[in-house]
């Protein structure tokens, strides 16, 4: 049963080594995503699994001690999911979302429960990312969800996607749905919209509506902005 989630945001410039002399720019959105994951540790869970946006060969499970990089933006870092697990050693590198969950989870000295990680694709149907949360739900225990995905990359004239008038309209229910667990609002984002507005989290956020269906959680919002152009929300639910 699940019974608390963190939702946090992927940049890699999350990680102060790989955003260099801009770090401080994200100093409040790191603050949050701590405060999220101290949700996740005050539920005591016995599992996390971690759930990101992941290109095609990254996408599937990733287990215990997984192994992600930072090296692809000049950075000499490496970062572990969870444990050192020999016997769950994978070939694959962590998706860099993923990545950045490992470096948020061993930020803040994460080792109360075994961890799991799941890369989802943006093609995802929301059908079928419902389906992939309720059996994460259903399983025996207490589970936890650490759900890394962006908002929209078009709320500026320099983000990424450029300025699209729908962006801030989208990110503004993306952060009320996710502030206040609405799962329905949550399932209901369109997902050919959020591919136009390059939104990398949607997959990610609906696994989460199915995996929370029948728990009965509350949300908190704690963090909403958009540095670069870029919709970035931390959220809690517990």
């Amino acid at each position: 049963m699940l019974v608390a989630a963190a939702v946090c945001p992927c940049p890699p410039l999350l990680v102060p080594e790989v955003a260099a002399g801009a770090a401080p720019e994200l100093d409040a959105a790191r603050a949050a995503c701590t405060d999220a994951l101290g949700v996740l540790a005050a539920a005591q869970p016995d599992r996390l699994v971690v759930v990101g946006p992941a290109e095609e060969s990254r996408r599937g499970t990733h287990p215990e001690g997984a192994r992600g990089s930072f090296r692809g933006f000049g950075v000499d870092l490496d970062v572990r999911l969870g444990r050192d697990d020999p016997g769950g050693a994978s070939e694959r590198e962590l998706p860099l979302s993923l990545a950045v969950a490992a470096w948020l989870l061993e930020r803040t000295g994460w080792s109360d429960a075994p961890i799991e990680g799941l890369g989802v694709g943006e093609p995802l149907e929301p059908e079928r990312c419902a389906e992939v949360g309720r059996e994460i739900g259903a399983r025996a225990g207490r589970v936890a969800l650490l759900v890394m995905g962006d908002a929209s990359a078009c709320r500026t004239l320099k983000a990424p996607g450029y300025l699209d008038e729908r962006a801030a309209p989208f990110d503004a229910e993306v952060a009320r749905a996710l502030g206040a667990a609405d799962i329905e609002a949550v399932a209901a984002l369109d997902p050919h919209l959020a591919q136009e507005l390059k939104a990398s989290g949607r997959a990610a956020w609906q696994v989460l509506a199915g995996a929370a269906e029948g728990a009965e959680l509350s949300g908190a919002l704690l963090y909403e902005d958009a540095p670069y152009g870029v919709g970035y929300v931390v959220a809690a639910w517990s």
